[in-house]
């Protein structure tokens, strides 16, 4: 059985082995890292995108001797079967960790998503197969708090609800869908100032980031709730949107 590891790509790179920190050079990390966000890729694949100023030999030649280097450097995490590489199974990734704290339908463990909070997968790294795979995780971060949101909304449990809206507005402060959830829960509780207060707290965050408003739908919940608030004048109701 080989040494256990564990690689963290969420928050920065690091690399455990048999729990002691290995210290590798960005190459070595890229190779690392781009292998096991895919679980396993082809050399050609690998050696095309990590080296794309590379002909085709030279790649390949770079390749070889990164797979030398980090098999020197004491950390035995990836494994070549013909010509796929991918990474061991004796080694622990974070970013599995995430993904297996959110279930088949999208909710997930609140506790740990909550005690997670928003996490940045290779923060500084600015290589075109990161960003897309750390925006992938950002989104799927996103939805989920906003299910969470929900779920507990339908349940009467508006503590926890507004506990995952905050949570996602963190992640994204201009993201409309948690401020419209955020406006629904205090509807949801009759605090028709609350909701008041929230919608021109984003509007003025809009105009002052994006110089746009909130959605036309975002304005009509509102307005609708107003006027069927009971006891609310229709008048005095209007006034307090403006």
């Amino acid at each position: 059985m080989g040494v256990s590891a564990r690689l963290r790509l969420l928050d920065g790179f690091a690399l455990d082995c048999g729990a002691k920190p290995v210290h590798l050079a960005r190459t070595l990390q890229r190779l690392l890292a781009f292998v096991a966000l895919r679980r396993e890729a082809h050399r050609a694949l690998v050696a095309g995108t990590l080296w794309p100023e590379s002909d085709e030999t030279k790649a390949f030649g770079r390749l070889r001797t990164a797979l030398w280097r980090l098999q020197q450097s004491g950390a035995p995490v990836l494994a070549a079967a013909g010509e796929t590489l991918r990474l061991r199974a004796t080694v622990r990734l974070d970013v599995d960790e995430l993904l297996a704290g959110i279930d088949e339908s999208g909710t997930g463990d609140r506790r740990v998503l909550l005690a997670g909070g928003p996490r940045e997968l290779l923060p500084g790294w600015y290589d075109d197969w990161v960003l897309l795979e750390r925006e992938r995780l950002r989104q799927l971060y996103l939805h989920t708090m906003e299910k969470l949101a929900v779920r507990d909304l339908h349940a009467g449990d508006y503590g926890g609800a507004l506990e995952a809206v905050h949570a996602a507005l963190r992640a994204e402060p201009l993201r409309e869908s948690p401020h419209r959830l955020l406006l629904e829960i205090h509807l949801a509780e009759g605090n028709y100032s609350e909701a008041i207060h929230t919608y021109h707290a984003y509007r003025l965050l809009l105009q002052r980031e994006l110089g746009v408003n909130p959605s036309p739908g975002m304005r009509r919940l509102l307005d609708a709730a107003v006027d069927a608030a009971p006891g609310t004048d229709d008048g005095i109701g209007r006034a307090l949107l403006h």
